[in-house]
């Protein structure tokens, strides 16, 4: 992988040092460096290029914004079994002031596109993300992401009421959006608390993308959902790009994809907390409109 890092940056690179570090749930990680230069990759199977293409593509296109600060793709390629993502090496420290992290992610989030989706399909954790273009948000969120993940609870066998319970409530998706129309804005995608923090600098900074353009709340509801960043965020975060009042009902409703997921992913310990949640979402949205 010197040969790459070399190759990309048009100035040798031997690697002297190599340090392992956290890379989330899925992938192996490490910090190498020439004593000058650091680097950070990204190792897994090699059959799982692909999820690394699409990742640099995303940082790829989260960086040209200029709108927040992102790790820098490298290259991607193949070694031996393994596949790898090199990225630059971001020291980070700790969390970002809220003010200055509302105003970048806004930032992100007025970056628009005329339709929902992406240029390519990519991962929310291991799992397949379709990202295919659409119009209709409601469509897209119905079969693209909660009627996907629905698919993958009974394929793996997961209880049938889980299922039955979440094709009801996609048959309500439409009372979600009754009042409500969301702009295609440029999503991370995979917002919880381990995918942003602070550079030496306090600039915020964000990593592990799973991103597509979509409704702009579905990052703030998974900001949420996996820690929180703070009451101070979310009131900076209205003055720079208030949110509608029926975000504080589609919060769960946007979540319920993660826990899907989640469930798909990690196994039983979510599949009570995924149920519950479908049910919960079905009372209120029978009480909001008295059905």
């Amino acid at each position: 992988m010197q040969q790459q890092i070399s190759d990309h940056t048009k100035q040798k690179f031997t690697i002297n040092n190599r340090v392992s570090v956290a890379g989330g749930d899925i992938n192996q990680a490490y910090r190498v460096s020439d004593d000058n230069r650091h680097f950070f990759i990204k190792k897994n199977r090699k059959q799982l290029l692909y999820m690394f293409e699409a990742e640099a593509t995303a940082l790829g296109i989260l960086a040209n914004t200029g709108a927040i600060t992102v790790p820098q793709p490298i290259a991607t390629g193949v070694f031996g079994n393994e596949c790898f993502l090199i990225m630059s090496w971001l020291n980070l420290s700790g969390q970002p002031a809220p003010k200055s992290f509302a105003e970048k992610l806004s930032s992100l989030h007025y970056c628009q596109h005329d339709q929902f989706g992406f240029s390519i399909d990519n991962t929310i954790g291991s799992t397949p993300q379709i990202n295919q273009w659409s119009n209709d948000w409601v469509d897209f969120w119905s079969k693209q992401r909660l009627g996907y993940q629905l698919g993958l609870i009974l394929k793996n066998g997961y209880s049938h009421s889980i299922y039955d319970a979440g094709m009801k409530l996609l048959e309500k998706t439409p009372l979600f959006f009754k009042d409500y129309q969301p702009q295609p804005s440029l999503l991370h995608g995979d917002l919880w608390s381990g995918n942003w923090a602070a550079d030496e600098q306090g600039k915020p900074v964000i990593f592990d993308p799973a991103s597509y353009y979509g409704d702009r709340e579905v990052d703030l509801a998974m900001m949420e959902l996996f820690g929180h960043p703070g009451r101070r965020f979310f009131d900076a975060y209205n003055d720079f790009y208030m949110l509608d009042e029926g975000y504080k009902l589609r919060k769960n409703f946007y979540n319920l994809y993660h826990i899907l997921n989640h469930t798909n992913m990690f196994g039983h310990s979510y599949s009570k907390q995924a149920e519950n949640m479908i049910e919960a979402l079905l009372a209120e949205i029978s009480w909001c409109y008295d059905l």
